[in-house]
């Protein structure tokens, strides 16, 4: 539980007025000093990130964010931070006090329902004030079905607290978390095989493999088959000393074309980008988002959505690689910008195309929210795998696995081709 990665955890998001107890809070819950306390008002500047296991929940994560209401120098930018967590909240938690709502909880409330987030009052500091029926009412009635109770008093209480929570965290918790898509066991028959193409280049980390590698392989132990992984240059040997093919082939997305040369026809294919885009995202968007390439001309701009913040290297594929591909396709002009960690541009209409990666270090919570903003703004979006697929020429083999997506690719891409004509 404690080495799940933060992308795999639920996350609860602890929103509420400036020193109104949302950092003493996620202390008594998590049973330790998780974040700084203090009687002085906007007392927490950034997003605290505290994760843990929270039976019977499971590995969760809690964001502690700053006031919404906070007026000091610094608070506009503290407010900007807080309102991001939106995105990536599965479970919006607001903190109140017996008899007092107004503007902040409501912009709270009315933020978490655009977005479709379940929400969980805590009504906080009761050991002071408790609540009578009438509050409790009015949550009710602002369409908040679960509401625990939280004072500090003594251990007896702190104790039933916080299982009054985690019974208001189970009653919301968003389906979309609890029936999260397979990455790929339900892609093999019982006892089948997959093998897995792993490049060992400057983008593989010194000893270990990759997150959705391993995430991968684990997904094929726990559904009952077997990974055999490989690298992409003994792949084709590799082959021949089986006595059947494997019933999968999943590659890195920078070596599709040679995997697809070397697999048998009658095998299935695809890459671990493209298993992302169906666990972590829309896969039928993202593959009707990859038709967009067709149209692309040298004076259009495209986002490239990375995830991740680490250093660029000299062939990186998101700063790079991507690019020259897009370049090749649509002419040497294309304007290519990058965002990377959890910058994302709040203005997308300026782009022709969203180019995100596989998501493996974000939440899928995160993730459909920025292909909801795309959505919002006319952007159509695709993900790392069904670009490069698509520009090596063999994004429809690789969502052969998946008829929707594929005949969603089809369609797109004919009404694309219509509409230039």
């Amino acid at each position: 539980m404690e080495t799940v990665p933060k992308s795999m955890r639920l996350h609860i998001a602890l929103f509420g007025r400036t020193n109104v107890g949302k950092s003493s809070f996620l202390n008594m819950i998590s049973g330790q000093q998780a974040a700084i306390t203090s009687p002085i008002p906007g007392t927490t500047t950034d997003v605290v990130e505290k994760t843990m296991e929270l039976l019977p929940l499971g590995p969760v994560v809690f964001l502690d964010t700053a006031g919404i209401d906070d007026t000091s120098e610094l608070g506009a930018e503290r407010i900007k931070r807080t309102m991001r967590v939106f995105t990536r909240a599965d479970i919006v938690v607001i903190l109140c006090e017996a008899g007092v709502w107004g503007a902040p909880e409501e912009r709270i409330l009315s933020e978490a329902k655009e977005r479709k987030i379940p929400v969980v009052a805590v009504v906080g500091k009761a050991d002071l004030r408790a609540p009578d029926a009438a509050f409790l009412n009015l949550l009710h009635e602002k369409g908040i079905s679960s509401v625990a109770v939280a004072d500090n008093l003594s251990p007896a209480r702190r104790e039933a607290c916080v299982a009054d929570f985690k019974r208001a965290l189970i009653d919301c918790c968003p389906e979309d978390f609890l029936a999260v898509p397979p990455l790929i066991g339900d892609l093999l028959p019982p006892g089948g095989l997959a093998a897995l193409i792993v490049p060992i280049d400057l983008e593989a980390p010194k000893g270990r493999l990759i997150l959705p590698q391993v995430q991968t392989i684990r997904d094929a132990l726990d559904a009952d088959t077997a990974a055999l992984v490989v690298k992409e240059r003994e792949y084709p040997a590799m082959l021949a000393r089986l006595k059947t093919p494997p019933d999968l082939a999943v590659c890195d997305s920078q070596v599709v074309d040679k995997m697809v040369a070397d697999t048998p026809p009658e095998v299935p294919c695809t890459t671990f980008s493209i298993l992302f885009a169906r666990l972590k995202g829309d896969m039928i968007l993202m593959a009707r988002g990859a038709a967009a390439i067709v149209a692309l001309k040298p004076t259009d701009k495209v986002l490239i959505a990375e995830a991740c913040s680490h250093h660029a290297v000299s062939d990186d594929i998101g700063r790079v690689k991507i690019p020259r591909w897009l370049r090749r396709y649509a002419g040497e002009g294309l304007q290519v910008d990058v965002s990377a960690g959890r910058d994302y541009p709040e203005n997308l209409s300026e782009y022709k195309l969203v180019i995100h990666c596989g998501g493996c270090m974000l939440n899928r919570r995160e993730v459909l929210s920025r292909i909801q903003a795309a959505a919002r703004a006319g952007v159509p979006v695709t993900n790392y795998g069904m670009c490069i697929s698509f520009v090596q020429g063999v994004l429809e083999r690789v969502l052969t696995p998946f008829p929707e997506a594929l005949a969603a690719f089809r369609e797109a891409r004919q009404a694309v081709e219509a509409a230039r004509r």
